[in-house]
């Protein structure tokens, strides 16, 4: 069973925008999906729909085998939904907030309380359990919204913009329990940013949307190869061959295929290579001509690099 499925799921508001367009889409039970893109991309009104707030125009979805269309009970009893600016009651405390949330889950006041009392231990809110919740800073609410979402232990949890707020500290702390969720646990975690590289840095698979379009799903490297056959070089070298000059200046990826400025006779080129075999080759051309070799880096395109390659190409069809 997939924890969700989604077959050409669109959704059209009044007036004719559409957010989500012809979606397919299928997870694995205990991935970290990154549903990638800027905002007002479609990824908060796809959560809505995959958990029974909004109702699809077109297609189907289901959560692990239950229609939120049809039955969005059964869908809330296995997902956790964490949104960027999640309402919570002011007036009550942090811990008040998590009881009065495991109650509408069925959950009994006393295994509430102790259930409650662990998440807030482990997002650094103990100290603050007996806080209101308008005393909070942007923060610690961002962390609460995250401990009423696991209050239930729910199969998937839905994470908009979860470190949103956060100093950097308490971001490492989030990410790595949503990394254990995922590998102690096995919980799927359906990961809505436009923080590219943050989601490069704790994702197993990826979906990049733009426009309320998928553009491509696929692990790191498939996204890769799917942009690039080759791979980003840079090297700082003086007395470089004529030749070799010139055919590095033909496979430039930059404008940065120039003399520095800061050293006369140095040249800083920015190419890209067919494989990594390709670059002591190239070095040892250098070398045995006499010349210096200051910089050799070698980068495969990151999620940013994807995405703008994939838009740029998507929006001059």
């Amino acid at each position: 069973m997939y924890a969700v499925e989604m077959n050409h799921l669109s959704k059209i508001y009044t007036g004719g925008k559409t957010a989500v367009a012809d979606m397919s889409l299928m997870l694995e039970q205990g991935e970290v999906f990154g549903f990638l893109g800027p905002n007002g991309a479609g990824k908060t009104t796809t959560v809505k729909v995959l958990n029974g707030m909004l109702q699809s125009s077109e297609g189907k979805c289901m959560v692990f085998g239950e229609d939120p269309a049809r039955e969005p009970e059964k869908v809330h009893a296995v997902s956790g939904v964490m949104t960027e600016h999640a309402q919570m009651y002011n007036h009550l405390t942090g811990l008040q907030n998590l009881i009065f949330y495991g109650a509408m889950f069925g959950i009994g006041e006393e295994e509430s309380r102790k259930r409650a009392r662990e998440l807030l231990k482990q997002l650094e809110l103990a100290d603050a359990a007996g806080q209101k919740l308008s005393a909070y800073s942007t923060g610690m609410r961002q962390r609460l919204s995250i401990a009423r979402a696991l209050m239930h232990r729910p199969k998937i949890l839905f994470l908009d913009e979860p470190t949103s707020g956060l100093d950097p500290e308490s971001a490492y702390n989030v990410n790595q329990m949503i990394l254990a969720l995922a590998k102690e646990q096995g919980m799927t975690v359906f990961l809505c940013t436009h923080q590219l590289r943050y989601a490069q840095e704790i994702c197993t698979r990826y979906g990049l949307i733009d426009e309320g379009k998928l553009l491509t799903v696929g692990t790191l490297e498939e996204l890769r190869d799917g942009v690039s056959s080759g791979m980003s070089v840079q090297i700082r070298a003086d007395r470089v061959p004529d030749a070799l000059e010139d055919a590095l200046r033909k496979r430039a990826v930059s404008d940065r295929c120039r003399n520095t400025e800061q050293t006369a006779g140095i040249r800083e080129f920015t190419f890209e290579a067919a494989s990594e075999e390709e670059i002591p080759h190239i070095v040892s051309q250098i070398v045995e001509s006499g010349g210096k070799v200051y910089h050799v880096s070698a980068s495969r395109p990151s999620l940013e690099d994807i995405y703008f390659a994939l838009t740029a190409e998507r929006r001059q069809q």
